[in-house]
C-alpha cells in the first residue's frame, strides 16, 4: 500500500485539531470566565485570558448561596441512587443472562421501550404518589426516583457483560462446593466488574445530571441539588455569570475525578459491552 502524503497527513491534523479546539474551547471558557471579576467579564474587547486571576466568584458562591449544601445533596443522592440502581440490575441481569423462563424477551423488550419515553409522562401520577406517602420535597424521593429510572438500562447493560461470561466457570464453581450466590460473588462478579464498574459511572453520572425531578418535587432551597442551584442563577432580568461558570467548574469536578480512578474499568467495560459473542 501507498504511503500516506504529506498533505494528507496534515489534513488529517488540522482536522483534527479543529475538532479537538471546538470541543475544548467551551470547557476553557467557563473556567476562565469564573476567574474572573464581574467588570472584566462584561469587558469589551472581551479577553480570552484573565488579566487578574480572582476567586471571588467561588467565595460568592459558598458564601451568598451555600453551595457546599447543594454539593452534599447531589453527592449523596448520586451515590445512593447509582449504588441501588447498579446493585439491583446486577441480580436482574444475572436472572436475564443465566436462566429460560416464559415472558424472558418480553422484559428485555420492554426494558429497552421505557429508555424511548420521557420522562414528564409519569409526572402527574409519580408526585400523586409521593404526595400520599409523604415524600414530597424529601431527598429520598429523588434516590428512588433516579434509580428506578436508571435500573432497566443498568439491567440490560449488565446482562451483556455477563453473557460474555462462559457458564462453565460458574458450574465448576458449584461442583466445587459453591452455591449459585457464592459462586456469582466469588467467581462471575470479579471478571465483570469493568462492566459493573462502567454501568455505575453511567447512573452515577445521569443521577448527578438530573435537573427534571428536583425541579418538580422538591420546594425547599435546602434540598436543591447543583444542576437546580445552577439553573436558578439564570434570572428573568439577570444572569450570575462568574457564579454560574464557578458552579459549573465545580459541577464537573467529581464526574472528573470518578473517571480518573476508574479509566482502565470504563475502557474496558466499554470495549466488553460493544462485542457480541
Amino acid at each position: 500500500m501507498r504511503k500516506p502524503s504529506l498533505v494528507y497527513k496534515i489534513s488529517k491534523i488540522l482536522i483534527l485539531a479543529f475538532f479537538a479546539v471546538v470541543i475544548v474551547f467551551p470547557f476553557y471558557w467557563i473556567i476562565i470566565t469564573s476567574l474572573k471579576d464581574t467588570r472584566e467579564i462584561f469587558s469589551v474587547p472581551i479577553s480570552f485570558f484573565p488579566r487578574l486571576f480572582s476567586v471571588q466568584n467561588y467565595r460568592d458562591l459558598f458564601s451568598e448561596l451555600d453551595f457546599m449544601r447543594y454539593i452534599l445533596n447531589s453527592v449523596t443522592v448520586s451515590l445512593v441512587a447509582a449504588t441501588a440502581a447498579s446493585m439491583i440490575s446486577l441480580g436482574g441481569g444475572y436472572v436475564l443472562a443465566r436462566f429460560q423462563f416464559r415472558g424472558k424477551q418480553f422484559v428485555i423488550y420492554f426494558y429497552l421501550i421505557t429508555q424511548m419515553l420521557p420522562t414528564f409522562i409519569g409526572l402527574a401520577p409519580l408526585y400523586q404518589m409521593l404526595s400520599k406517602v409523604h415524600m414530597i420535597d424529601k431527598l429520598p424521593s429523588l434516590m428512588i426516583l433516579n434509580a428506578t429510572w436508571l435500573i432497566p438500562y443498568s439491567t440490560i447493560t449488565i446482562r451483556g457483560y455477563l453473557m460474555r461470561v462462559p457458564k462453565a466457570l460458574e458450574e465448576s464453581a458449584m461442583i466445587d462446593g459453591c452455591n449459585r450466590l457464592h459462586a456469582m460473588l466469588r467467581i462471575i462478579f470479579p471478571l465483570i466488574l469493568p462492566g459493573f464498574s462502567a454501568t455505575f459511572i453511567f447512573c452515577f453520572v445521569q443521577a448527578w445530571n438530573d435537573l427534571f425531578s428536583p425541579i418538580m418535587y422538591m420546594n425547599r432551597q435546602i434540598n436543591y441539588t447543583i444542576p437546580v442551584a445552577l439553573n436558578y442563577m439564570v434570572q428573568k432580568n439577570d444572569i450570575k455569570w462568574g457564579e454560574l461558570s464557578a458552579g459549573a467548574v465545580i459541577a464537573v469536578v467529581p464526574t472528573v475525578i470518578m473517571f480518573a480512578f476508574t479509566q482502565k474499568y470504563v475502557a474496558a467495560g466499554m470495549i466488553a459491552g460493544a462485542v457480541k459473542e
